[in-house]
């Protein structure tokens, strides 16, 4: 089975046996696992990006546990085009300007140094216009990175999502949601 096809065997739980299904990516699985889409140097810094954006806490993995950079991977393989060529030239960016400012590469930069770089490019509003392709690249990156996570067992979990799981009685939008969505009182009519 090609290495792609068992992450998503992993991550989807039916294609292999129970006992070798779990929340996280092992790393028997991760070990593995070829990139397609990225070199040695890139793929270390979609790590390290996924773990920035999503990085382990109290409730759960860090992305990088949860499968994302798989992820992110296998989508981009898909889709190519584009995309593709706006995260290697943000990924690309990334490393120029970490030279550029401190004579070392994305991943080589200290974590300071890294949020310096990052903080320029996540907040949109506030972001340079020289820095317009950089926010670009962040803003996708970061979808890709937040939808891998939150699709993945652990994220789900994280949620909690409960619409994966059957329900033997259905009473309805709960009473406090309707009232945040100012519905108070509104039933449905079918």
């Amino acid at each position: 089975m090609p290495a792609g096809a068992l992450i998503s065997a992993a991550r989807s739980a039916t294609a292999i046996p129970k006992e070798l299904a779990t929340e996280l990516v092992s790393p028997e699985v991760a070990a593995f696992y070829q990139p397609k889409i990225f070199n040695a140097h890139e793929w270390k810094t979609v790590h390290a990006l996924c773990d920035l954006i999503i990085p382990a806490d109290e409730r759960s993995v860090s992305a990088t546990a949860a499968g994302v950079p798989e992820f992110i991977d296998d989508w981009l393989d898909l889709l190519r085009g584009d995309l593709l060529s706006s995260i290697r030239g943000g990924l690309t960016w990334l490393d120029i300007e970490c030279n550029r400012l401190f004579g070392t590469d994305f991943i080589a930069s200290t974590a300071g140094q890294q949020e310096q770089v990052l903080d320029r490019m996540a907040y949109p509003k506030k972001a340079a216009p020289e820095d317009a392709s950089a926010v670009a690249f962040f803003n996708h990156f970061r979808d890709m990175v937040v939808s891998g996570f939150f699709t993945s067992e652990t994220g789900i979990k994280d949620l909690p999502y409960l619409g994966n799981e059957p329900q033997s009685d259905w009473q309805g939008c709960p009473a406090p949601v309707l009232a945040k969505l100012g519905l108070a009182g509104e039933r449905a009519k079918w």
